[in-house]
């Protein structure tokens, strides 16, 4: 009866070598419990906090001046003429340019692709309508994966070759814009 048993385990052991068995591990997807939730994969989302504040100041002022002037003097027998011509030249000038801009915003982009170094390009855009306002926010950059915090959240400061662009249509924005008479007389300097 030993022998019978034998017999069956080994049947058992070389059917079950037979069967084929798949295994529920993927390496090219496996991630374990133990690491970080950040994002790994084309397709996964990131929500880029927008702190974005700019300013720029440019001063110019010239000052130049030039001065000349030629003299003569004739005489003859009982007579003196005389004469002088001069010119000046002076310019002052001055100028100034102050530009200063701010946008705060939240957006969620997607990863569309992934460096050779790790590094993730992310890029999205939303639009917000209010009232026939339409305004539109795009992020496009390249994301370093540490940058990513445990919340799933990059600053757009930590953001490479960002694009970052906020622009608004509606009514409000047409009143902004000069109108096509104004545009034609600053062609010629009125």
């Amino acid at each position: 009866m030993s022998r019978f048993r034998h017999i069956v385990a080994a049947g058992a052991l070389w059917l079950a070598g037979a069967a084929g068995a798949t295994s529920l591990f993927q390496a090219s997807t496996y991630q374990p419990y133990t690491s970080d939730l950040r994002p790994r994969h084309v397709g996964d989302l990131i929500t880029v906090m927008v702190y974005e504040s700019a300013s720029a100041s440019t001063t110019a002022n010239t000052t130049a001046g030039r001065d000349a002037s030629v003299g003569w003097e004739t005489r003859l027998p009982g007579k003196s003429y005389s004469g002088s011509l001069g010119a000046n030249n002076q310019m002052d000038g001055g100028g100034r340019t102050a530009r200063e801009g701010k946008v705060l915003a939240q957006i969620t982009v997607a990863i569309t692709a992934i460096t050779e170094h790790g590094d993730l390009v992310v890029a999205g855009e939303q639009l917000l309508d209010i009232n026939n306002e339409r305004q539109q926010i795009r992020v496009e950059g390249r994301v370093r994966a540490q940058d990513v915090s445990d919340a799933n959240v990059v600053l757009s400061t930590r953001i490479a070759n960002a694009k970052i662009s906020y622009a608004g249509q509606g009514d409000l924005a047409n009143l902004q814009r000069p109108a096509w008479w104004q545009r034609f007389l600053t062609l010629f300097g009125l």
